[in-house]
Order: C-alpha cells, then sequence, then structure tokens
C-alpha cells in the first residue's frame, strides 16, 4: 500500500465515524432503567437479534483473517471458518434456551439461578472480565495492524493514533447508548458485512465466468504450490505436535464460542425462550452464508493477486481482501472495504466492552461489594463508569500489546472461556447434582490452567517470534492449551460437586432447619 492511499480512504473513514456517532446518541436509553441499558428491555425481534448476533462473531478476523489464511494455505485455510460455523450448533443444541431469562443480564446471574450468587458472582465476574479484556485487546491489535496494511508506512505514524481513536468511540458508544447503540452499530455492520462480502465475491466470480473450478485452478496456479494447493497438509503439515496444536485450536474456537460474554448477553434481548433459539438460528445461517463469501474471497485473492504478491504485503496474509478490493476496484472500492473493517473492529468492540462493563458493575459491584443494595440508577452510574474504566485499560495494553500475534491473542480468549465459563454454564444448566463449590473450583481451576499453559507455551519464550525472545521457559508444546485445560475445567466441576453432595445436603438441611428459607445449591 502506497502513503496516496491516505486521502482515499481517511475521509470516507471520518465520515462513517462522524455517523454512527450520531447513531449512537440517536439510540441512546429513553427511560434509564438498568434493563433498557443491559438488553433492550428484552424487546428486540429474533430476526433482528439474529442479525446483530452474526454481528457480534464476525469480528475483523473473520473479514480479513480468514480469506487471507485461505490464500495463503488453500485447503488447510478453509477450516478455519469451520469452528466459527459449527459452534452455533453448540450454542443452539446445550444453551440456548436454558440460558435465557427475565432479568437476568451477566453469567453470574444466571449460575446464581440454584448456587450461591456471591460466590458465582465473582468468580463469574473475574472470568468475564478477563475474557473480554483479552479479546478487546486482540480487536484493538488487530486495528493497529490494519493501519499499516491499509496504508503501508505511512500508516506507521497513525497505527498508535488509530487504536486510541477506536478506543475513545467504542467508550462512547457504550456510555451514551448502551444495548440499544450496540445493536444499532452491530446490524449495520451486518449488513455491510453481508452486502460488502456477498458483492466483493460475486466481482471475484464473474471474472472466472462463474466457473467455481476454474477459480480453484487459478488459485491453485498462482499460489506457487500447485496441486497441493487444494490438499490438506499445506499449513498444518504431517507432526503429531503440530496436528495436535490444530485440533486444541479447533477445540477453542469450537466450545469457546459458547462462553463468550457478549454473544451469551445477546440472548436476553429477546421475549422468550422460543425467540432465542429462533434469534441462534438466523445467526448460524448467516455466518454460513458469509463464509461461504469468504472461501470466494481467499481463493480468488490467490488467484487475481497471487500468494507470492500478498505475502509481500503482509506475511500474515491480513491484507489479502484488500489487495483483491484494490485489483477489482481500485481506490474507491478499497477504500470502502477499508471502512467496513475499521466498522467491523468498532462494532465488536462496542459489543465486548458492553458486556464487560455490566459484569464489573452487576456481578462485583452489585451482587459482591453492595449486595444489592444500591439502586438502579446508581447502579447503571457505575456501569458507565466501568465503561470508560475497561475501555481505558483495553485500549492502554492494546498500545502495550501491539507486536503480539493477534491469533494468540484470540485464541487465548477462547480458550479461556472455554475452559472457565463453559463447564460452569453446563453444569448448572444440564447437572442437577452440580454445586457452589464445583462451579467455584471449574471456574478458577480453569482460568488458572489455561492461563497457565499459555505461559509456559512457545507463544511466550522459547523462540524469535515469542513475546519473551531472550528467555526459554517453554515447557508445553502447544500454543493453543484447549485441548487440555477444557478437560481440567470439566473434571474440576465434577470433583467439587460430587463428592461433597452428601456433606452439601447435610449442610442444607441444618440450613433450612434454621432460617426457614431453602437455601442454594
Amino acid at each position: 500500500m502506497t502513503p496516496d492511499r491516505v486521502t482515499a480512504y481517511l475521509p470516507v473513514f471520518a465520515g462513517f465515524l462522524v455517523c454512527v456517532l450520531f447513531l449512537a446518541v440517536w439510540a441512546a436509553p429513553q427511560r434509564g432503567t438498568l434493563s433498557e441499558f443491559y438488553v433492550s428491555d428484552g424487546r428486540l425481534t429474533p430476526a433482528h437479534n439474529g442479525l446483530a448476533l452474526f454481528g457480534d462473531v464476525m469480528s475483523a478476523a473473520a473479514l480479513l483473517g480468514s480469506p487471507g489464511l485461505i490464500a495463503l494455505t488453500g485447503f488447510d485455510g478453509t477450516l478455519s471458518v469451520l469452528g466459527p460455523a459449527v459452534a452455533w450448533i453448540v450454542v443452539l443444541l446445550l444453551v440456548v434456551e436454558r440460558y435465557h431469562g427475565k432479568g437476568e443480564f451477566t453469567i453470574g446471574d444466571r449460575l446464581a439461578r440454584r448456587l450461591r450468587p456471591r460466590a458465582v458472582h465473582l468468580a463469574a465476574g473475574i472470568a468475564t472480565l478477563l475474557v473480554c479484556l483479552v479479546y478487546l485487546t486482540a480487536q484493538l491489535v488487530g486495528a493497529s495492524a490494519l493501519t499499516l496494511g491499509i496504508l503501508g508506512p505511512a500508516g506507521r505514524d497513525m497505527e498508535q493514533g488509530m487504536t486510541v481513536v477506536l478506543g475513545a468511540f467504542m467508550i462512547l458508544y457504550i456510555v451514551l447508548g448502551g444495548m440499544g447503540a450496540a445493536t444499532l452499530v452491530q446490524t449495520l455492520k451486518a449488513v455491510l458485512l453481508l452486502a460488502g462480502g456477498g458483492a466483493l465475491a460475486l466481482a471475484v466470480l464473474s471474472r472466472f465466468d462463474w466457473n467455481p473450478g476454474a477459480l480453484l485452478t487459478a488459485a491453485a496456479d498462482h499460489s506457487g504450490h500447485g496441486e497441493r494447493f487444494l490438499q490438506p497438509g499445506l499449513r498444518f503439515g504431517d507432526g503429531a505436535t503440530t496436528m495436535l496444536d490444530s485440533a486444541s485450536e479447533q477445540l477453542a474456537l469450537l466450545v469457546g464460542a459458547a462462553g463468550l460474554p457478549h454473544l451469551l448477553m445477546r440472548i436476553n434481548t429477546v421475549p422468550s425462550r422460543r425467540d432465542a433459539r429462533r434469534s441462534v438460528q438466523y445467526a448460524a445461517l448467516l455466518t454460513c452464508v458469509f463464509y461461504v463469501a469468504a472461501g470466494v474471497l481467499g481463493f480468488g485473492a490467490a488467484a487475481l493477486v497471487g500468494t507470492e504478491s500478498i505475502v509481500a504485503d503482509n506475511p500474515s496474509g491480513n491484507t489479502a481482501v484488500l489487495l483483491l478490493a484494490a485489483e477489482l476496484g481500485g481506490s474507491l472500492l478499497l477504500s470502502l472495504v477499508a471502512c467496513l473493517a475499521f466498522a467491523t473492529v468498532l462494532a465488536v468492540v462496542a459489543g465486548i466492552a458492553l458486556a464487560a462493563a455490566i459484569s464489573l458493575a452487576h456481578d462485583i459491584y452489585g451482587a459482591v461489594i453492595t449486595h444489592d443494595t444500591v439502586s438502579e440508577r446508581r447502579k447503571l452510574f457505575v456501569t458507565r463508569v466501568a465503561a470508560v474504566v475497561i475501555g481505558t485499560s483495553a485500549t492502554v495494553l492494546a498500545l502495550a500489546a501491539r507486536n503480539l500475534n493477534v491469533s494468540f491473542l484470540i485464541g487465548l480468549a477462547f480458550a479461556v472461556a472455554a475452559s472457565a465459563i463453559v463447564p460452569a454454564l453446563l453444569y448448572s444448566m444440564l447437572w442437577k447434582g452440580f454445586t457452589t463449590r464445583g462451579a467455584v473450583w471449574s471456574i478458577y481451576g480453569g482460568l488458572a490452567t489455561s492461563l497457565s499453559l499459555v505461559c509456559l507455551s512457545p507463544d511466550i519464550s522459547g523462540n524469535a517470534g515469542a513475546l519473551l525472545p531472550g528467555l526459554d521457559f517453554s515447557l508445553f508444546p502447544l500454543h493453543n492449551p484447549a485441548i487440555v485445560s477444557v478437560p481440567v475445567g470439566f473434571l474440576l466441576g465434577w470433583l467439587g460437586s460430587a463428592p461433597f453432595r452428601a456433606a452439601d445436603r447435610e449442610t442444607r438441611l441444618e440450613e433450612r432447619v434454621m432460617t426457614g428459607v431453602p437455601p442454594h445449591g
């Protein structure tokens, strides 16, 4: 990308940011209640919420990373789109209807239906904040890298500035508009993403006379790998460790989606369980449609731009779609795709920041610190303050971590969600014998295991590309810990419940005799 791209894309992007800020003001809560600010009073239609759910899932990695990976690794790259698509099945079958509940806003609320509230609110709040902060940092780091990808050397001076601008807009969006503004920007982003991705995919197919076979052949010819480009093994290789690492990454993506706080928060924005199920069905359908387009874009970039040119511009392939847009429509189309990419980042970080702020205000401040004795008005004020604190923290972390691999951060967020949140959620919804002790052990144990294994992984030390290249304490060979930490989370949930059920029954009977109130499990 050359410096003259600045004049092509900045005015369009600035105009877009101004428009979305006006939309945030327009969508601001009218009645000032917690339910309105947190979940839009549960009044969204299934179709509208499904579109917003799709927008929540589709991050910049989906728009740029997945097509770029396909452009570089061919068949193996297509596996990156299977995890998010199949994850909706897990959410639909196991979580969505059981999770829905009126007057509930967080994961801690769902666990507290039958477990001791303070303990599970604290544990769930800590896990939620950690997952959201890592995910927010990854998105803002991706925006920083995207600036360099679009503007090249001209964007180096703007890299940190763009992170700060997006962080500031994220805070403003949440403070001003809450769930209403987040839903609005997610809906707008989702429509633009489907329209833009679909139009680009159709433009690619038109270059090959609407013949997918011709597209794949041209992609293989220009990939530098020949027929191997369309066969397994180009990315993952044949080593046992590499294959195990791939399986661990897929497990994190598959299971972790069911524990992402900003997705679970949306389940309660519709009136009923049936509507929640239909929302997820809409989101799953739109996800599959978009990933078909993403596959066409990936192979199209390999065929029309060439893998060698993509690697020369960005070794990770994150600018493949941008290069493809420039090839198909010049600077104007590039500018539109760039704005779409930044809109994607802004929409996703708004939803994640809202989930984190709600958890901090509702779980930790409300349920743990004040025992739910404060007014709604006070809690709403704390939520807005929490949004500022979390948004500022994520922006500072993104500036400090701008050289970290984005996929590492996203994989860590999914692995923590899959290890700490999902086991406790599923046990609480499916197992009557699950106890508060089991929930606490599962959440804290999943957190400790996943974070410890990441600290001992090759991403932190032991090689030139690690966070600490001068040190070597890499004892865990895999980049993603999910294949170990997820089973540990489930095991600790069982160990904290099954062996203690008799003692817990005696404790509950004693509490019932002393207080006359049936205690939580």
